[in-house]
C-alpha cells in the first residue's frame, strides 16, 4: 500500500511589524483627519455592499479630506427599554440614550451595533453619533403599560449616559426625572464625572433605595487614559466623581474595566486603594473583550501605540481565553478562563477583602413603584 501524498498546509501569516502597522494606519486615516480619537481607520461596516478602504495610491494627491467631527443624529425609536436574557449579567432590561460615544474607548464592545446602522465600527462610532429625544417620554409610556413589572433598569451598560453630548442634550437627567417620579430603580456605569450634575436626584432616589452607581476607572496614568479613552474624563476627575457620590450618600462601586494585560493590569490594587479613599463600598472588574470588529480595531491601536508589547499582549489574551483572541461562552466573556485569568480574578478579590470593599450588597427596591399616569389622548384608555 502506498502512503497517502503528504498535504502542504500554508504557513499561518506572520504577526504585523510596527512598520506595517503605521504604514497601515497612516494609509488608513492619517493623524490629521483624527484628532482626539481612538480608533485607527473606518473601515465599512460588514453588511455593507462595498467594502471602502482609503489607501496611500502613491500620486500624492493635493485633496485633504476633512477631520472627523462630532455630529449628532436623531434615533427614532418606538421604545426605550431593551430587554436581555443573558445569564452571566444582573439585569434583564437596560436604557441606551445615545447609540455611538465619544469617549472613544479603542475596546469598547458595543462598536459592532454601529454596523447596523450602515456606519463603521471605527471612526464613526465615536463620531457620528445618534440620540433618541424622546426617551423620557416612550420610558413614561413603557412604564405606564398595564403588563409591566418593576426591577432594576440599568442605564450605561453598552455606550455611555454621560458622554460630552448629554451635557447639551441632558436627556439622561430627564429619564432620571421620569424614573424618579415614577419611583423606579435604576443602576448607572459610566466613565464621566458629568453624573455629579445629577446628584440631586440621585441622592433622592438613594434614599428611598432606588439608585446606584459605578465609574469606571480603568487607569490611574492620565497620560495611559488619553491613549486608551481620548475624551473620557481624567482618573483624577473620576475619582472625585466617585467621592461626592459616595458622599451625597449614593451606593458607589469602581468597576476596573476593562483589564487589559500588559497595559493596565499592573494598577489595580492602586486603583481599588484610590477608590477606597474616594468612599467607594464595591468594586467589580471586566477582563478585555473583543468581539467582532473590536478585534482588529484593537489590533491596529495596539500597534500603533504600544508595538513592542503587540505579541506579549495577545499570548496574554489567547491563555485567557482558550487559545482564541475571544471566547463569548457565557461565565467566561467577562472574566475569561486559565491560570492568568484565575490570578487577575483573585488579586480583585484579596484587594477588596483588604479594604473591605463588597461587604454589603446593594439591592434596589421596587416596593415604590408608581405607574407614571397617562397623559396623551392617543393613548387607548382601559376597557375596565
Amino acid at each position: 500500500m502506498s502512503a497517502s501524498p503528504a498535504v502542504r498546509r500554508p504557513r499561518a501569516a506572520p504577526e504585523p511589524s510596527f512598520a506595517d502597522a503605521r504604514e497601515s494606519v497612516d494609509a488608513h486615516v492619517g493623524l490629521n483627519r483624527r484628532p482626539g480619537r481612538g480608533a485607527q481607520s473606518n473601515a465599512s461596516g460588514r453588511y455593507e455592499a462595498e467594502a471602502r478602504v482609503a489607501f496611500d495610491d502613491g500620486w500624492q494627491s493635493l485633496e485633504e479630506l476633512p477631520v472627523f467631527e462630532t455630529s449628532v443624529g436623531i434615533d427614532a425609536a418606538r421604545k426605550v427599554i431593551t430587554r436581555n436574557d443573558s445569564p452571566d449579567i444582573s439585569f434583564d432590561r437596560s436604557i441606551n440614550p445615545y447609540r455611538g460615544c465619544e469617549h472613544g474607548c479603542v475596546y469598547c464592545f458595543a462598536r459592532p451595533t454601529h454596523a447596523y446602522l450602515g456606519l463603521s465600527p471605527g471612526l464613526d462610532f465615536e463620531s457620528k453619533l445618534f440620540m433618541k429625544p424622546d426617551a423620557p417620554e416612550l420610558l413614561e409610556r413603557e412604564l405606564s403599560a398595564a403588563r409591566y413589572t418593576p426591577r432594576t433598569i440599568a442605564i450605561g451598560t453598552n455606550t455611555d449616559p454621560y458622554q460630552p453630548i448629554e451635557r447639551r442634550y441632558e436627556i439622561m437627567r430627564r429619564i432620571l426625572e421620569v424614573l424618579e417620579r415614577a419611583g423606579h430603580p435604576v443602576g448607572i456605569v459610566t466613565k464621566s464625572n458629568l453624573i455629579t450634575r445629577d446628584i440631586d436626584i440621585l441622592s433622592r432616589m438613594a434614599a428611598r433605595n432606588l439608585a446606584k452607581v459605578a465609574v469606571s476607572v480603568t487607569t490611574l496614568d492620565p497620560k495611559l487614559a488619553r491613549v486608551m479613552e481620548p475624551r473620557a474624563p481624567t482618573p483624577p476627575r473620576r475619582l472625585e466623581a466617585l467621592r461626592q457620590l459616595a458622599a451625597a450618600g449614593i451606593p458607589t462601586s469602581v468597576m476596573v474595566a476593562p483589564i487589559v494585560p500588559a497595559i493596565n493590569d499592573a494598577e489595580i490594587e492602586r486603583i481599588l486603594d484610590a477608590a477606597k479613599a474616594a468612599g467607594v463600598e464595591g468594586a467589580g472588574y471586566v477582563l478585555l473583550r473583543l468581539p467582532l470588529e473590536v478585534r482588529d480595531l484593537f489590533k491596529e491601536w495596539l500597534m500603533a501605540n504600544f508595538p513592542d508589547r503587540y505579541r506579549h499582549v495577545f499570548a496574554l489574551i489567547r491563555q485567557m481565553r482558550g487559545g482564541k483572541d475571544y471566547d463569548a461562552q457565557w461565565g467566561k466573556r467577562m472574566t475569561g478562563s486559565g491560570p492568568y485569568a484565575w490570578m487577575i480574578g483573585r488579586r480583585v478579590e484579596q484587594a477588596c477583602a483588604r479594604l473591605g470593599l463588597n461587604v454589603k450588597k446593594t439591592r434596589l427596591t421596587t416596593e415604590h413603584f408608581n405607574p407614571p399616569h397617562r397623559r396623551s389622548e392617543a393613548d387607548q384608555l382601559s376597557l375596565f
